[in-house]
């Protein structure tokens, strides 16, 4: 069994469309936010070629790490033009040293690029906190001239446990089956197929279409037809198993008439009575005595006699029922069996799954995603088409449900996770849904079930769950 891996995702930045000119004539370069252990990492380039200090001014920049209520000053950059660096040198004044609350420039020294470093103890609300950049300009005496601020970007802490994703086995043979249900109508006691006779042509038709749209499949190939016929109860068994028998055998040869099938089998059957059929209309239907002609279809009675008993016990409801139900007794279901290839580029899987989504197999929906970008929307689309195509299939509904995860859309990963069965890569990515929804009580609970059943990634991803909760003290009690 082949998985294909979707790697965690680190801890991630999104940078601020603008952000290359967050405060007047200052821009940031390769800002870089990352998890470090028990840390976030801060790097950036402070961008001040385009600053220009007055000799008796001073510039700060004071970076800041905000969400909501919550904030942590960062170490700020000190600018002062010549008057006032001097200024506050003869005076000792404490905004002259460089240290770890700042760092301190004289404007004609400051470099073009200040390299910004910085590493700040994670805490739960950092997950979503933006790195602010505030200016502020002051004069002689202290005088505030400038004061703005601008956001560079935002810092977001995503553990994405590793997903697995099952590769299912490829099928020797796509086979596939369209299946119908025809009322053709025949004169009394015929057994010969009149095309315009009643609504013949529109029974006929939807025959055709149904051959046809596999027979214009260019990758499909027919091999067998199969054609049931079914007659209603009202006259003698035996005339009815003719009736039955003739009528399916006429629509075989009317179908060969208009196709030339090379190599395909016709199979035909039939049922002289279609008393199942009738069981089900009465069993919804309001008939006054409908228990009692329950009862009577279910006997073991011969045919001839239920009929008989029916139209003699109840010959109002056995009237409705020849008028109602009766003709709808009177059909031939139909099945196409074919054939289809197989597809091994995922570019023309990809193809065919925009047009004709049922030619595949849950493995070329799998080789096809494997060409793409996991966590990506054309790859979401894939394992989706994949279990819309395989509802029921576990391996289907695992798979989606791990893209649905990765995607962060937990709601939807939920429904297909009811679906995915036992396995011990389905407890797992039972797991990571956990994990995303921080509950990780539960995460540990089913990564530890995972783990004892042989799944050597969940120990991985157990190991470093207990990690990311020991850097957060307020998770230790979830």
């Amino acid at each position: 069994m082949k998985r294909l891996l979707s790697l965690a995702m680190p801890a991630i930045f999104v940078l601020f469309a603008g952000a290359e000119n967050v405060v007047t004539n200052v821009s940031v370069e390769n800002l870089r936010m990352e998890r470090d252990g028990g840390h976030i990492c801060i790097d950036m380039n402070l961008v001040l070629s385009e600053l220009d200090v007055e000799s008796n001014r001073s510039v700060r920049l004071s970076p800041w790490l905000h969400k909501g209520s919550d904030s942590i000053p960062l170490p700020s950059v000190d600018i002062h033009g010549r008057r006032r660096y001097y200024y506050n040198l003869r005076n000792n004044s404490n905004m002259m040293v460089s240290g770890k609350d700042r760092m301190v420039f004289q404007a004609k020294e400051a470099p073009g690029r200040v390299t910004y470093h910085e590493l700040v103890p994670f805490q739960d609300w950092m997950d979503g906190a933006t790195i602010r950049i505030q200016r502020t300009d002051n004069g002689c005496c202290g005088h505030v001239l400038l004061n703005e601020h601008g956001d560079v970007g935002m810092y977001q802490d995503r553990f994405f446990p590793d997903l697995l994703y099952i590769r299912p086995s490829a099928s020797r043979e796509k086979r596939r089956t369209l299946e119908g249900r025809a009322y053709i109508d025949f004169p009394v006691d015929q057994t010969i197929i009149y095309p315009d006779y009643r609504r013949n042509s529109i029974e006929l038709t939807a025959i055709r279409a149904t051959i046809d749209t596999i027979r214009n499949d260019v990758d499909a190939k027919i091999d067998s037809v199969w054609l049931k016929g079914f007659a209603s109860p009202e006259s003698p068994y035996s005339h009815n198993t003719d009736l039955a028998k003739g009528r399916t055998e006429a629509l075989r040869h009317y179908i060969q008439q208009l196709y030339r099938f090379d190599d395909v089998t016709m199979i035909t059957d039939f049922e002289p009575e279609d008393w199942a059929g009738l069981r089900l209309a009465v069993d919804g239907s309001n008939l006054d005595h409908r228990s009692e002609i329950l009862n009577l279809i279910d006997s073991d009675m011969e045919p001839d006699m239920k009929e008989n008993q029916i139209k003699r016990m109840y010959p109002q409801d056995y009237r409705f029922m020849l008028d109602t139900y009766y003709p709808a007794l009177r059909h031939t279901d139909y099945k196409v069996s074919y054939v289809i290839r197989t597809y091994h580029d995922p570019v023309e899987i990809l193809a065919v799954m925009r047009e004709h989504p049922q030619n595949l197999s849950l493995n070329e929906f799998y080789i096809a995603a494997g060409d793409m970008e996991p966590g990506s929307d054309e790859f979401t689309e894939v394992f989706e088409t994949a279990v819309r195509m395989f509802p029921d299939d576990a391996i289907a509904n695992l798979n989606a449900a791990n893209a649905a995860i990765r995607q962060d859309d937990l709601a939807k990963a939920a429904r297909y996770i009811e679906k995915a069965g036992n396995s011990p890569e389905a407890i797992y990515a039972r797991g990571a849904m956990a994990i995303r929804a921080r509950d990780f009580k539960t995460a540990r609970r089913y990564l530890t079930e995972a783990k004892e059943a042989g799944l050597a990634k969940a120990a991985e991803t157990l190991d470093e769950l207990e990690k990311r909760i020991s850097y957060s003290p307020n998770n230790k009690t979830n």
